[in-house]
């Protein structure tokens, strides 16, 4: 009996460790498995994280990068309706929010059209300079 009972224990301390993803819906209360906070520091930096039980998770350090530029990087995850795992990693500072992430879409490539006439504009500024704007 004891056996069992033991061996019942252990079964449901290692079913406990699994992390499974709770589904959420719209009114429900979701718990927070766990969080931490620390700052803000005197010398500006600070860190923050958080997960919850239905997968959402996010963090973020930042410090002062100059007296007046804080620099802050971080990322989250969650899980999108449709199921697709959502990971988005950032740098935030001077150069502003600058996001990465499988799921965000790319800007196309610049047609060769395009791209040969912004380098003969860049290799021939002094046309532009001698040419000035008329008015049809």
């Amino acid at each position: 009996m004891n056996t069992l009972l033991v061996l019942f224990a252990i079964l449901g301390c290692s079913l406990g460790q699994q992390y499974r993803p709770v589904p959420s819906t719209p009114g429900q209360i979701i718990r927070i498995l766990s969080q931490t906070q620390d700052g803000p520091n005197p010398d500006g930096s600070y860190s923050w994280s958080y997960e919850t039980e239905n997968g959402i998770a996010a963090r973020e350090q930042g410090h002062l990068k100059a007296p007046e530029t804080m620099e802050a990087q971080g990322d989250f995850k969650y899980t999108a309706p449709d199921g697709t795992p959502i990971a988005l990693q950032y740098v935030a500072n001077e150069n502003g929010f600058q996001p990465s992430g499988a799921h965000l879409p790319t800007a196309p490539p610049i047609p060769d059209a395009i791209l040969r006439s912004l380098e003969y504009n860049a290799a021939h500024p002094e046309e532009e300079q001698e040419r000035p704007f008329r008015r049809p």
